[in-house]
């Protein structure tokens, strides 16, 4: 199969609208219009806008866009529109590298089945569940099969339980986590039984160059959707830019959650050694602080979860891999310990908080040597304020670029002065002095326009 991607790119400019297109005025199933209804649902986000035709269509797509943007509507929807409710087989498949994102689907899935005049087999099939029990149901295959690559994987190929050939759509959300968690083989060898005419969705944040090879194994000459995150994170986020100086960042962070005290912070590290790192030293000075990164075991990530919607944890500290998908209710501030090498995990970690009718915070750590990376961001629509913690408050304090701002403003004004002020034709004794007062006075003049 070929790949070819045809590239349908957004930027979202504040200001601009583009959400246009109503569910109502879609061709789908009466009762699929009821359950977006019931969730107060009125016109498609951007993403949807641009999936949904091309996925009612049996296209291969290729999605990409931030958390939050409605994908997971972008590919369900469409699946219950192809779906034939009376024939009892399984007719899609969806995969996503954690169980917290499986639960996330499989519980949207059941909202939009519960409107269904014909009931809708939906399975949700994960690990740390007991395998021998899923087994003794499978004598009725589901008609939309949810689950961890690992899981779906061992009951369809290796107990030959659960009968994914029979399949004509396959959705791969959150490709790149797919990826870097190791579960790719495992999605290529499900994709691998399934039969030709097979309609794929692949939906990622970023598009690794280790993916490629998979995409043109799979899909025939998909469209790729990528919605471009410029502006795209919420208004109501105020981001903060830090200088570190060459100070320990911990200590940093500590001054900082001391002096803000915040309902619910994430500390957002690129690395599970720093998540350790960070973890330890601020537990060290009494914060109450949890844990998620990818060497926690299932149980320990169950447990961890269930403490952080008990409340247990002031600050989480996590990194990409682990948290995304993950829904924590109540984020007020995102502090970012280092910036992320991959820019569109910054809108990913920042979209965490000013959910709902709630603003937040974003703080990131810098040095000089970020400077590119905060570059990209600024030429994104990121703006920054900066602050620092001084007398044990937040406080503004002069941009990184401020000095480099005012020369170049002085020696604009510098170049204005010389325009105006000639040298003149007859020279007379004290012309030089004459010359210099009447360049001072344009620059005072230019400065005060500048103001």
């Amino acid at each position: 199969m070929s790949l070819r991607l045809i590239e349908v790119s957004y930027t979202n400019i504040e200001g601009v609208v583009f959400m246009s297109v109503r569910f109502q005025d879609l061709n789908i199933k009466p009762y699929l219009k009821a359950a977006v209804a019931d969730l107060h649902f009125e016109t498609l986000t951007q993403i949807q806008e641009e999936v949904m035709p091309l996925a009612l269509k049996g296209k291969d797509i290729i999605g990409q866009s931030q958390t939050g943007s409605g994908k997971t509507h972008a590919f369900l929807i469409p699946i219950f529109q192809g779906l034939d409710e009376d024939l009892q087989q399984v007719q899609a498949v969806i995969t996503t590298p954690t169980r917290e994102l499986a639960e996330q689907i499989y519980n949207v899935a059941n909202q939009l089945a519960s409107f269904s005049d014909k009931p809708i087999k939906i399975a949700r099939y994960v690990g740390g569940t007991d395998k021998q029990k899923t087994i003794e149901k499978l004598g009725t295959q589901p008609q939309i099969v949810i689950g961890t690559p690992g899981r779906i994987k061992d009951l369809a190929i290796n107990e030959r339980v659960l009968l994914v050939h029979t399949a004509k759509m396959f959705v791969v959300d959150e490709a790149d986590m797919t990826l870097e968690t190791g579960f790719l083989t495992d999605i290529d060898q499900i994709a691998g039984t399934m039969g030709r005419g097979l309609q794929m969705m692949v939906f990622s944040a970023t598009i690794p160059q280790a993916l490629k090879p998979f995409l043109k194994k799979y899909m025939t000459a998909p469209t790729h959707v990528h919605i471009q995150p410029r502006q795209q994170t919420a208004v109501k986020i105020e981001h903060i830019l830090y200088p570190t100086k060459h100070r320990s960042r911990v200590n940093i962070i500590a001054n900082i959650l001391k002096a803000l005290n915040p309902y619910l912070a994430i500390i957002f590290v690129n690395t599970k050694q720093n998540a350790t790192t960070v973890s330890n030293a601020l537990m060290s000075q009494g914060f109450r602080v949890g844990q998620i990164h990818g060497d926690l075991t299932p149980r320990q990530r169950r447990q961890m979860m269930q403490r952080i919607r008990n409340l247990e944890f002031q600050y989480i500290v996590a990194t990409d891999i682990a948290a995304r998908g993950i829904d924590i209710e109540g984020v007020s501030h995102v502090i970012n310990y280092e910036l992320p090498q991959d820019l569109e995990f910054y809108i990913h970690r920042v979209g965490r908080t000013a959910r709902g009718n709630y603003d937040g915070v974003a703080i990131t750590l810098y040095d000089s040597a970020e400077e590119e990376l905060l570059q990209e961001l600024e030429a994104r629509g990121i703006e920054f304020n900066y602050k620092e913690v001084k007398n044990g408050e937040l406080v503004a304090v002069n941009a990184r670029n401020a000095r480099q701002k005012r020369e170049k403003k002085e020696n604009e004004i510098d170049k204005i002065a010389k325009s105006k002020v000639r040298k003149p034709k007859k020279v007379t004794p004290g012309y030089k002095k004459k010359m210099k007062a009447q360049m001072e006075q344009v620059k005072r003049q230019e400065r005060r326009k500048r103001k």
